[in-house]
């Protein structure tokens, strides 16, 4: 048991820490303490690293921080730099200066509608902010005010775009007359710095624009035939307010922080007139030429239909664009009217463009459409416009759109080039005479026949109703000296005769009221329908003419004793009640009818032994 116990107590000692004495060896000390101040340097090399890194990082911080706030600095200088030279800038020499126009060179009318009409311009647009600006580069490259240019254009190029809102465009004439209105959208547009000489730097647009012109139709009026005597368009135009800011139109960038408002804002504009082939020159004085000089209708069709006349023509009309603008113009609608009575206007027709583009030298322009249902009181009107026009006389007409009621344009139909030869192949078959009760001529009976052709383009049905001949008889033909002879009637009454009667002229046929007729289709020819008209006459009286009482005994010597009786030429004018078939008249209408006056006729009459006393 004691040995136990030792043997415990010495493993006891075994485990436990050496402990040094003065005994311990001296090495076992030394390299302890080696070992104590090796870990010591080390930590403090440690700490002195991280020292460093701290410092260090703390100066990138600030120095970052530093540079940050200088740029920052520099950016809200640069900034309000600009935006305090922007705001000096003069609208005028935003004009002059900064706007580069090239164009346009395509315009498109893309509708009309709500008194204006809607148009895309096609163009090329730059803005030279550095001449706005002052920082294009000049002479002064390498000193102070040229680095300080420098950060000018590199903060165009930053901005590199500007918009636009402009309330409303109001365009005047020199004589203060508004013209019309001008809207569009907001406008966004690039900007240069620095552009070459040339006009390639310039961006191409396409800009919508909504034109309503004034509806005052003597002011413009005034303006063309004033323009014209000039040689320039001045107009002037105001714009109550103006936005201009940087960057795009939804502001959505730091950019629109630079920004300009004027209001009231005013500019003068003016255009040389370039000459115009077939017109005189602009500026020599001469006025404005009429519509119809600027305007041609070159042929028409008239054609009846279940639903009514229909109509087509073909014009052709000046073009006054440069050669180099494109101008294409959708259908349009038009109301054409003649006058009426007092200053009134008898809409006729309703009819409307085909689509076209401006070609050169001449426009083309087809045009559609109907004839409109007409009042019984628009037949005066209709015959006058008619017997106008076949006796080569110009029609004022009157010419409107829908879409600008209050605009209305005078103009002029123009009459065809030559008369054209309505009744053909006149004679009275079956022609009796006898003398008259009073001893003063003879009284004639028979039947009038003659064939109605209408002029070219005219191709509807019509029935005449009733016939009052205006005619001179001449012993034998007709000769060739009273071919310009003019005889005039209008409406069934008889005029003064002409004055000096012509050659071989003895009598006068004009009967005291109209004579009822029939007519029968007979086809088409000259391009115009044909018909065949009769017409009975029953004692029709020939007056003898004022000193022509000796041609009149030669014919009656004839008529008597000559075995082929004697030959009558016949020469006047005559007036025709017509009823055209699918002309619309207002509640039905089927008995209205208008009058032809001044059918210019030409015939010739063997009058036999049918004599009777």
């Amino acid at each position: 048991m004691a040995l136990a116990a030792g043997d415990a107590k010495g493993k006891s000692k075994a485990n436990a820490p050496e402990q040094t004495s003065e005994r311990t060896p001296l090495l076992q000390g030394e390299a302890s303490q080696s070992t104590l101040l090796s870990d010591i340097v080390i930590d403090a090399e440690n700490a002195g690293a991280r020292h460093r890194l701290r410092s260090t990082l703390t100066l990138v911080f600030f120095t970052s921080l530093f540079l940050c706030l200088l740029i920052f600095a520099v950016i809200v200088l640069f900034a309000y730099s600009f935006a305090s030279t922007l705001s000096d800038v003069s609208p005028q020499d935003l004009l002059e200066k900064g706007i580069v126009f090239e164009g346009p060179n395509r315009v498109d009318v893309l509708n009309a509608t709500d008194g204006g009409i809607w148009i895309n311009v096609d163009a090329r647009v730059g803005i030279d902010a550095g001449s706005i600006l002052g920082v294009n580069s000049e002479d002064d490259e390498g000193t102070l005010k040229g680095a300080w240019k420098s950060m000018g254009r590199l903060g165009v190029r930053l901005i590199k775009t500007v918009s636009a809102d402009l309330s409303a465009v109001y365009i005047y004439s020199f004589t203060q007359a508004l013209l019309g209105v001008v809207s569009l959208e907001p406008l966004e547009l690039p900007i240069t710095a620095n552009p070459p000489c040339n006009n390639s730097w310039l961006t191409p647009v396409s800009i919508p624009l909504f034109i309503q012109p004034t509806n005052n139709s003597s002011d413009l009026a005034q303006f063309v035939n004033d323009s014209w005597r000039e040689g320039v368009v001045s107009v002037h135009a105001v714009v109550p307010n103006v936005d201009i800011w940087g960057g795009n139109v939804n502001r959505n960038s730091w950019r629109s922080v630079l920004k300009l408002s004027e209001k009231d804002l005013g500019v003068q504009a003016m255009l040389q007139l370039p000459p115009i082939p077939g017109l005189p020159f602009p500026g020599s004085g001469e006025p404005f030429p009429p519509f119809s000089k600027l305007v041609a209708l070159r042929d028409f069709y008239i054609a009846s239909s279940p639903g009514g006349l229909v109509l087509q023509a073909h014009a052709s009309a000046v073009n006054p664009a440069p050669p180099t603008l494109e101008v294409t113009v959708p259908s349009l609608p038009f109301i054409v009217s003649v006058p009426g009575a007092g200053d009134t206007l008898v809409p006729l027709a309703s009819v409307h463009t085909e689509p076209f583009s401006l070609t050169h030298p001449t426009i083309s322009i087809l045009i559609s459409g109907h004839v409109l249902p007409l009042s019984p009181e628009a037949t005066g009107p209709l015959s006058i416009f008619v017997s106008r026009y076949l006796s080569l006389q110009h029609n004022p007409i009157s010419i409107a759109s829908p879409l600008f009621p209050s605009l209305v344009i005078d103009a002029e139909f123009p009459s065809p080039d030559t008369r054209p030869d309505i009744l053909r192949n006149v004679t009275i078959r079956n022609m009796r005479v006898k003398p008259n009760s009073t001893g003063n001529g003879l009284l004639a009976s028979g039947e009038v026949f003659a064939r109605l052709v209408l002029p070219k383009g005219m191709n509807f049905s019509m029935d005449v109703r009733r016939v009052f001949p205006n005619i001179l008889v001449f012993d034998g033909d007709v000769p060739e000296s009273a071919a310009n002879v003019t005889i005039t009637s209008r409406n069934g009454s008889c005029t003064i005769l002409p004055d000096p009667l012509p050659p071989r002229a003895f009598g006068h046929i004009c009967p005291e009221e109209w004579l009822k007729a029939a007519s029968t289709y007979d086809g088409s020819e000259d391009g115009g329908s044909a018909f065949l008209v009769t017409a009975s006459i029953v004692n029709v009286p020939i007056q003898v003419l004022p000193g022509r009482e000796q041609e009149f005994s030669n014919f009656v010597s004839k008529v008597i004793f000559s075995s082929k009786g004697a030959l009558a030429g016949l020469q006047g004018i005559a007036s025709i009640g017509v009823h055209i078939v699918s002309l619309p008249f207002e509640g039905g209408g089927e008995n209205s009818e208008f009058v032809l006056d001044g059918l210019p006729l030409r015939g010739v009459v063997r009058i036999g032994k049918k004599f009777s006393l």
